[in-house]
């Protein structure tokens, strides 16, 4: 609705700024190079700079250019389309479920990319996405929903990003600590030390 692309159906939505939109579900009919679609997307500014620099390299897309753009994997795919969305000119970007097709270090470099951009331009970004990881480097806060699929949602909202964690979390009963090697989530087992530990505190989300 935000995007534009569809209409409430009940009560009302209104945007005056730019919206730059990266889809769910990544496509394109695009019948060219890669090099090809970045250019006719975003012209030359992709080439060199703080762009090429913050987003281009750390996602690999400089490794893409030579492909066919209808050839690409999902991978492949679902990089450039984060690219274009954050080379676009906009007030404000919105990314449906970016990680999506990603592998782990692919996920951790697109959400510092798109983290990265909204600070130096000093814009701002709606992320939608399931991994826990890719939220924690991408968010300042959270909108946490719930309701039922299909029928209706709340959204509650928004918090920072440990108490948005904490109340989505405390819903579906589980708690994470940050491995101290690597620093990425780890769910602790059910009824553990940790877990009743945390649970007793409230602390659901990395506790040190």
């Amino acid at each position: 609705m935000i995007a534009g692309e569809i209409e409430p159906d009940m009560g009302w939505c209104t945007m005056d700024a730019t919206v730059s939109y990266k889809q769910q579900h990544v496509t394109t009919d695009f019948d060219g190079s890669v090099q090809d679609w970045l250019d006719t997307e975003l012209g030359g500014r992709w080439r060199s700079g703080e762009f090429h620099t913050q987003v281009i390299r750390p996602l690999q897309v400089d490794q893409l250019l030579e492909l066919r753009a209808k050839k690409l994997s999902g991978g492949e795919l679902q990089a450039v389309c984060i690219a274009i969305c954050l080379g676009k000119e906009a007030d404000l970007y919105l990314l449906d479920e970016p990680s999506a097709h990603l592998d782990a270090n692919a996920r951790m470099e697109a959400a510092k990319a798109i983290r990265r951009t909204m600070e130096s331009n000093e814009k701002a970004a709606m992320v939608i996405d399931h991994d826990i990881y890719f939220i924690d480097i991408v968010s300042d806060s959270l909108l946490v929903f719930d309701g039922e699929g299909g029928k209706h949602g709340n959204a509650q909202g928004p918090l920072s990003l440990r108490k948005g964690m904490n109340r989505f979390l405390a819903d579906v009963d589980v708690t994470f600590r940050r491995d101290h090697e690597s620093h990425r989530p780890r769910i602790n087992k059910p009824n553990s030390r940790k877990d009743r530990e945390q649970k007793a505190s409230g602390e659901y989300f990395y506790v040190e």
